[in-house]
């Protein structure tokens, strides 16, 4: 079974990987053996994660990418091929709330773009510029992170829930063309994780982790053994798959039972 989830001598693509919840997956991924490849916008975080791998004795490639781009995305997955070979597994991370919560007719063209582009387009982009490789060689794994937030509303929340829900039907749709030829494709849907980039909704949600049923919000540590698993061959049978993290938010409704956001709690509770 260990040696099923061992991923020694498998190369990892992992976009946003320099913070957060893809920093903790690029430190248990190096851990079991893999070889990583971090793709971001800012320089500084991922070269400083890319050493993190390095300490750890596996080797790793940091290359500044904006992945809403779909050149720059291009030029990133063939440095990946020049340096190690091959790309084994594509974990595409990279994500932004987008615009503010805000009612939709103050949404921009440019606010709806950018979200979109940024939580869903660029997975796109990602998934295709490996996948042609992947099927070549009869093997591969794409793994996209979505969000509690695909699979229900968020209030004032269109871009980021309209992109993480589309990147769950992204993911069925590669698992379905491209199960065929050996590749997989799954989604990991965390719940909400107050990392630093998530200040504004943990300070719109300061009561949420009351109501999941294990008492607190995820950490960015939790996502990264079903990363493993995912990436490794212990999942190979694995494809189109959703698999949620959240402490049982979703299934006790993240919010007590017969909660409406339209009142107030403290009133709900004296009925």
């Amino acid at each position: 079974m260990l040696e099923a989830l061992s991923l020694d001598g498998k190369v990892t693509i992992v976009t946003g990987g320099g913070t957060g919840l893809g920093r903790a997956m690029v430190n248990a991924l190096a851990r079991a053996g893999s070889d990583i490849v971090l793709a971001s916008r800012r320089p500084g975080p991922i070269e400083e994660t890319a050493q993190e791998v390095r300490d750890l004795g596996r080797r790793a490639l940091a290359v500044p990418t904006d992945v809403t781009e779909s050149g720059r995305v291009n030029s990133m997955v063939q440095r990946s091929l020049d340096e190690f070979g091959k790309v084994d597994i594509l974990i595409n991370n990279a994500a932004m709330l987008g615009a503010p919560r805000t009612p939709i007719w103050d949404v921009t063209d440019e606010e709806w773009r950018l979200g979109i582009d940024a939580n869903l387009t660029s997975a796109f982009y990602c998934a295709r510029a490996v996948a042609k490789h992947m099927v070549n060689r009869g093997q591969g794994k794409i793994i996209n992170v979505a969000s509690g937030f695909g699979t229900r509303g968020g209030r004032d929340m269109y871009t980021y829930t309209c992109g993480k829900g589309g990147l769950i039907q992204l993911t069925r749709t590669l698992a379905m063309s491209l199960g065929p030829y050996g590749v997989t494709a799954n989604t990991i849907v965390p719940g909400f994780i107050p990392t630093k980039g998530a200040d504004a909704m943990r300070e719109s949600l300061p009561r949420a982790a009351e109501f999941i049923p294990m008492g607190r919000f995820p950490k960015p540590e939790d996502i990264g053994p079903i990363a493993v698993f995912l990436a490794s061959d212990a999942s190979n049978y694995m494809n189109g798959e959703t698999m949620t993290i959240d402490g049982g938010g979703l299934a006790g409704g993240f919010a007590p039972t017969g909660h409406a956001p339209v009142i107030p709690l403290e009133e709900l509770r004296r009925r």
